[in-house]
């Protein structure tokens, strides 16, 4: 089935045709979150939904995508990969909502949402069909829209609805069209009230366009997105029961277990894009009331500081904040701030984005306060810190089954988050199905996918010695975004399939 380094040719390749071919309340609130919701009647359904012009390249758009579109694709792509992705047998078309929804402190806004539906004469694009809410990865441009089918929308498209799936994906409060003025990222409560928000819309929205969706709901997400789907799960078990039943859930590649990261980020180890994320979650942190700073000159330098609380999401690429001198590329701290872990060296230079007194608190607090693998037990006196520690997903039992995929050399959101809640829900009496692409010795029913990804990696580092770069550099460059995240949502769709053939 994966016989040809060619396979993931794929990702690049609906690049190209698809899309433009160019724990502590009172830091966060005097209340808990739920007490500060404004009256809104969340998920009301304010506009739409509208059919969406999907971008087939700079100067060209269209109102569908027919199977025989993606035949051609994946084609294209060689054998390895139509056997991967399965012959498309539905067309696919995409409407944008507008819902009522919440901010990070409760106050009301609105936000979009994709409503990416199948159709055609297969049976298995008539009917009532199951329904995927899927939670995007990070993006810094505000215009972010996944109804436009680019990158990630257009791969989730070819892999779910052409296969009979009706996906909801939020754009998210702050993105496309929202009147949020910020975007609160990585907050679990918010993030999945969105979510919820963004399904009861849509729901809304099918009604209208006479479609039915069928009982499984199935939450899938990338990176920030496996992080907001695990939110979900936890959110529509444990306030939204009886409202929401879900079927089965795929985390992938998510920040789980945001405590550990921010404490291994804070001690020496930072992770690849640690520039962008930090002051993603610092404004989502501030604006949600975790006063982490009294101003943004206390935690950030002060050639960075002034406008970074509207810089993220913007209109400016990363090439271009990093170009302009709005952020740092890989410089989070002082050259000589102390600790620095081995191969961290990067991370360490002049100008940096940090202060060294704030890392400096925050490391007296992590001296003072260790934490242990029960983030909620953790009595931190550090705000950002307890932010962190508030919005860790290691405290919930999940009920419904759940995948757990990354990869053990991921430089941007590190394997342990996978392993470590893998770890905690068992502990719970869970069962979670841990799956990391690296791993080439286990054979099971994701075999196939860890050797598509071995080889790959094998196939980039092949192109990089051609062309006279550095092997290791262009795998970690990709390694996320475009080497992981396409096999791990085969396994997902491989996931959902098998328990879908287990409840019939």
């Amino acid at each position: 089935m994966f016989r040809s380094p060619r396979l993931f040719s794929l990702f690049p390749l609906f690049a190209a045709l698809l899309a433009p071919c160019a724990g502590a309340a009172e830091s966060a609130g005097s209340q808990p979150y739920a007490a500060r919701v404004e009256r809104v009647e969340r998920g009301a359904l304010l506009a739409g939904p509208t059919l969406a012009r999907i971008e087939m390249g700079p100067f060209s758009s269209a109102k569908r995508i027919e199977p025989e579109l993606l035949s051609q694709l994946l084609d294209r792509a060689g054998e390895d990969a139509g056997q991967a992705i399965g012959q498309p047998r539905c067309t696919i078309t995409t409407y944008t909502v507008r819902y009522r929804t919440v901010g990070g402190s409760g106050e009301a806004t609105d936000a979009s949402a994709a409503l990416i539906l199948p159709s055609g004469r297969d049976s298995l694009c008539k009917g009532p069909r199951p329904l995927l809410l899927y939670a995007h990865g990070t993006s810094i441009s505000k215009s972010h829209d996944m109804a436009r089918l680019r990158g990630e929308a257009r791969l989730v498209a070819a892999m779910f609805t052409a296969q009979g799936y009706i996906v909801v994906a939020p754009n998210y409060a702050g993105y496309e069209g929202s009147s949020l003025p910020y975007h609160p990222y990585l907050n679990a409560e918010q993030q999945s009230a969105d979510m919820a928000d963004a399904l009861r819309a849509s729901r809304a929205a099918l009604a209208k366009l006479k479609m039915q969706a069928a009982p499984r709901l199935f939450l899938a997400g990338y990176s920030q997105g496996g992080f907001v789907t695990l939110a979900t799960q936890r959110a529509m078990q444990q306030e939204y029961g009886g409202e929401f039943q879900v079927t089965a859930a795929a985390g992938l590649s998510g920040p789980y277990a945001m405590a550990q990261m921010a404490d291994d980020v804070f001690a020496g180890k930072p992770n690849a894009g640690i520039t962008v994320y930090l002051p993603l979650i610092g404004t989502s942190a501030q604006r949600s009331g975790a006063a982490i700073y009294a101003t943004p000159g206390e935690l950030y330098e002060s050639q960075y500081a002034s406008g970074i609380e509207t810089l993220l999401p913007g209109s400016l690429t990363r090439e271009d904040l990093f170009k302009r001198g709005k952020l740092p590329a890989r410089a989070l701290f002082a050259s000589d701030s102390q600790p620095q872990a081995d191969g961290s060296r990067p991370y360490f230079a002049d100008p940096h984005l940090v202060r060294s007194s704030y890392r400096a608190a925050y490391l007296q607090d992590m001296a003072e306060h260790p934490c242990s693998a029960t983030p909620g037990a953790c009595p931190s006196q550090n705000n950002l810190r307890r932010w962190m520690l508030k919005n860790d997903l290691r405290n919930y039992r999940p009920q419904s089954p759940l995948l757990l995929c990354g990869a053990a050399h991921d430089p941007a959101v590190p394997f342990y988050n996978a392993t470590a809640a893998a770890s905690y829900f068992r502990a719970q009496g869970a069962a979670p199905v841990l799956l990391d692409l690296e791993a080439q010795a286990q054979q099971d029913e994701y075999s196939l996918y860890r050797q598509g990804f071995a080889r790959h990696q094998a196939a980039v580092r092949q192109q990089a010695q051609k062309e006279g770069r550095n092997p290791d550099e262009a795998v970690a460059e990709r390694y996320h975004a475009r080497l992981a995240a396409p096999f791990c949502l085969l396994a997902a769709r491989a996931f959902f399939d098998k328990i879908t053939a287990e409840l019939k």
